[in-house]
């Protein structure tokens, strides 16, 4: 699967009675119908390994591209209309910041190493806490409650799996936890956030950012408000969009396959 295609349901499982795996390209298998699956027998795996490091790289991205203001800067640069720098134009400061990240699985903590060099403050929210080891080598604070991280954080970061437990696990009550002055980061799944409160939130500077590599859906229509916001930056899902990656993406699902069809122990078998 690529891009979630071909879609997997009842009839294609019984259009194909020989089927013993689905190998999904990719962290996230929200698009699949795990119970579904193993009632006809089928093992799935996915590649969620080898896209950890260029998605930390892309969130990494994210937060200096918006709090830098790099769309628009690059905008006033090349615009014909432009005849001097405003010297009133300014960004916000990355380094020294407070981060909080949601979800400090393979991806997050990458983001955490990554943030460290920029000498921030690293707060982290997880199912399970990281032991000391982990925590120290990074300086990450663990805050069990989500809400503290959300009030203390500069940038807020997600880096979760979508699952029930966080079908927009940001909504109105948490953006209005945040700091007027934070920007929100989203390089999980669009559905982590309720799109229509962040519109509001923004629109109504009760945050002052977003910068999104996901949305739901995507692409977005071509009229939705956020498409509009100036204080919104928006990628189209390219988390893992290098070319070395692709590949390695691609191999790790052909070792799959080979395996689950030869009978062996599938590597990255979602279980």
């Amino acid at each position: 699967m690529w891009y979630h295609k071909p879609v997997i349901n009842k009839d294609l499982l019984q259009s194909l009675p020989n089927l013993k795996i689905v190998a999904s390209s990719g962290v996230g298998i929200d698009h699949l119908d795990l119970k579904l699956l193993s009632s006809y027998g089928v093992k799935v795996s996915n590649t969620p390994f080898v896209v950890s490091t260029d998605t930390a790289d892309l969130g990494m991205a994210l937060m200096l591209a918006s709090s830098r203001r790099l769309v628009e800067g690059y905008q006033i640069a090349v615009s014909p209309n432009t005849q001097y720098f405003p010297a009133d134009w300014l960004g916000a400061e990355v380094s020294g910041a407070t981060l909080g990240i949601v979800g400090m699985g393979t991806i997050g903590y990458k983001v955490a190493e990554r943030a460290k060099a920029f000498e921030m403050k690293i707060l982290y929210h997880n199912r399970k806490q990281r032991n000391k080891e982990e925590e120290s080598a990074v300086g990450a604070i663990y805050c069990k409650k989500i809400d503290d991280l959300l009030q203390q954080s500069d940038f807020v970061l997600l880096s979760v799996n979508l699952t029930p437990q966080t079908h927009k696990l940001i909504g109105k009550r948490e953006l209005e936890l945040m700091k007027p002055t934070a920007t929100l980061i989203n390089i999980s799944r669009g559905l982590v956030i309720d799109q229509d409160a962040l519109v509001e939130a923004l629109q109504n500077k009760v945050i002052k950012a977003a910068a999104l590599d996901v949305t739901y859906p995507e692409p977005l229509p071509r009229d939705h408000p956020l498409l509009k916001l100036k204080n919104v930056i928006i990628t189209p899902h390219i988390g893992s969009a290098t070319k070395k990656t692709r590949r390695l993406m691609m191999e790790n699902m052909i070792e799959s396959i080979k395996m689950g069809l030869t009978g062996h122990p599938i590597p990255n078998e979602v279980l």
